[in-house]
């Protein structure tokens, strides 16, 4: 059997001494770091994809294994000409707080993969660093493809996308026997596909991110208190309680709108106090007076 799962891809740049000897355990002759250009991807996962079927988490861990030294390629066609690029490392990354629809642990097999620096691969080099080759798929075979509601094998009377007894059905991928490369495709079956970024230099701009995300998160935070403080003057018989929950919920967008409602009918309940007291009728007159 042929199971053709979809991944993604990323960029990485200069390997370091272990990529780099990681490499050279591949290549017939030692490259200098300057020479291979590396990268990440998302091979594949133990969530259940577009077609109803998925990796166990034991399948992932050899998969890991028999993937080494294969090549990638474009759109499954297996041609020489097609080889682009050849995954040196493997591991299994651990997700214990994400779970999966069958409900258990999630974890995705994450490559490292390297190509030449070439005039011919200035191009994909240029794309999957802009983000244009992203998406990769998979070429293996399995020895058992199970399904998850009666564990049969070779066809039974479930349907993959169904729900049994509040169950979803799919197929699960088990002992895979070998793997035949990795390519590059338009549309990834596994929905978790995606570009893994890498960020060494790029240090200072996730720490910038992550600022201004905190930054956000604060905004909201005093948005949310003061529609909540504008609402309880507008309405006396509000639940703070509840309405806080409730606001927590909301976007920017919503909280805005409500903060402009809630203002204006706080400010009709209690209208603001004049701040200069009234003038003697005799100073009104008063040509030389100052009036603020």
């Amino acid at each position: 059997m042929e199971i053709h799962k979809e991944r993604s891809e990323t960029a990485a740049g200069l390997p370091g001494q272990e990529d780099l000897a990681a490499i050279n355990r591949l290549a017939k002759t030692p490259l200098a770091a300057e020479q291979a250009y590396t990268f990440t991807l998302r091979l594949c996962d133990n969530e259940v994809d577009r077609d109803f079927e998925r990796f166990s988490g034991d399948a992932l861990e050899r998969l890991g294994e028999l993937f080494v030294g294969k090549s990638g390629i474009f759109d499954h066609q297996w041609s020489a000409r097609g080889q682009t690029a050849r995954i040196y490392r493997t591991e299994v990354v651990r997700e214990p707080a994400a779970a999966t629809a069958a409900g258990d642990e999630y974890r995705w097999l994450k490559g490292w993969a390297y190509l030449l620096r070439t005039e011919k691969n200035a191009e994909l080099i240029a794309e999957i660093e802009g983000g244009i080759k992203k998406e990769v798929s998979v070429g293996c075979s399995v020895k058992h493809a199970v399904c998850s509601i009666c564990g049969a094998e070779g066809g039974c009377q479930h349907v993959k996308g169904q729900t049994y007894g509040g169950k979803l059905c799919f197929t699960e991928l088990r002992e895979p026997t070998d793997a035949y490369e990795w390519s590059f495709v338009a549309v990834p079956a596994q929905r978790g596909a995606g570009v893994l970024k890498r960020f060494g230099q790029e240090d200072g701009q996730l720490a910038l991110l992550r600022r201004e995300a905190a930054l956000g998160r604060k905004y909201l935070a005093e948005l949310r208190r003061e529609v909540v403080r504008l609402a309880m003057l507008a309405d006396d018989h509000l639940d703070g309680g509840v309405f806080a929950r409730a606001a927590e919920r909301m976007e920017e967008p919503e909280l805005l709108a409500l903060r402009d409602a809630c203002g204006a009918q706080a400010a009709k309940r209690f209208p603001a106090a004049p701040q200069l007291r009234p003038r003697p009728a005799e100073e009104r007159n008063d040509a030389g007076a100052f009036q603020v």
